[in-house]
C-alpha cells in the first residue's frame, strides 16, 4: 500500500497510479455535492444542458457540511454515505469526473463505471468531520444555494486525507478486507 500526494484536477495518469488500499492526500479544489445536487445535475444532463461546474478531471466529495464557525471556511465536513449517489455517478464519470469521495460501499454498476472511465472511489473517515474540516482552506457555494448544506461548493483543500477503496482496475478494498478476515 502506497501513499500519494495528488493535485487537482487529476489526469488518467494520476488515477492509474492509485490502487485499492493506498492512502491519498489531495491538494487543490474539490466540488461537494449530495443526492439533491446530483439529481439536479443529472436532470441537466438529460435535458442536454451544461452543468453549472466543469467536472472534467475533478473529484466530488459527498458532504453536507455544518455551518462555519466565525473565522472558519466551513463547519464539520464528514463524508456522507455514497450509495445514495450510485444512480448518478456513471453519467458523471462519462463526462470526465475522475473520482468521488464518501463512505461505504459502491454498487457493481459504479465499480464497472470506474473501470470504463478510469476513475476512482475514495473514502474519507466517517465520524471525523471536524478533523477533516481542518484540511479545508476555503469554501464557496457555486450552485444550488437553495439546497443549504447540500449546495454544490468549491472547496480548497490541502492534504485532504482519503483511502482508495475502488481503483480503476476493479479492485475493492472492502471485498479484499472481507476475504482476508475469512481467510484467517
Amino acid at each position: 500500500m502506497a501513499e500519494h500526494h495528488i493535485q487537482t484536477p487529476v489526469s488518467d495518469e494520476t488515477i492509474s497510479k492509485l490502487k485499492a488500499g493506498d492512502r491519498v492526500f489531495i491538494t487543490g479544489y474539490l466540488f461537494t455535492g449530495r443526492d439533491s445536487a446530483h439529481k439536479k445535475l443529472i436532470e441537466l444532463v438529460e435535458q442536454g444542458k451544461d452543468l453549472p461546474v466543469d467536472i472534467k478531471g475533478q473529484l466530488i466529495y459527498y458532504v453536507g457540511p455544518t455551518p462555519a464557525r466565525p473565522g472558519k471556511p466551513i463547519g464539520s465536513a464528514g463524508p456522507t454515505t455514497s450509495y445514495r449517489m450510485d444512480s448518478f455517478a456513471p453519467a458523471l464519470h462519462a463526462m470526465g469526473l475522475k473520482g468521488t469521495i464518501g463512505k461505504g460501499a459502491r454498487s457493481e454498476e459504479v465499480k464497472k463505471s470506474l473501470q470504463k472511465h478510469k476513475a476512482v472511489y475514495l473514502a474519507a473517515v466517517g465520524g471525523a468531520g471536524a478533523l477533516i474540516s481542518r484540511s479545508i482552506e476555503e469554501a464557496e457555494v457555486i450552485a444550488y444555494p437553495e439546497l443549504g448544506p447540500e449546495a454544490i461548493r468549491r472547496i480548497k483543500v490541502k492534504d485532504f486525507p482519503c483511502i482508495v477503496i475502488n481503483d480503476m482496475y476493479g479492485n475493492d478494498l472492502y471485498e479484499e478486507g472481507k476475504q482476508e478476515y475469512q481467510r484467517r
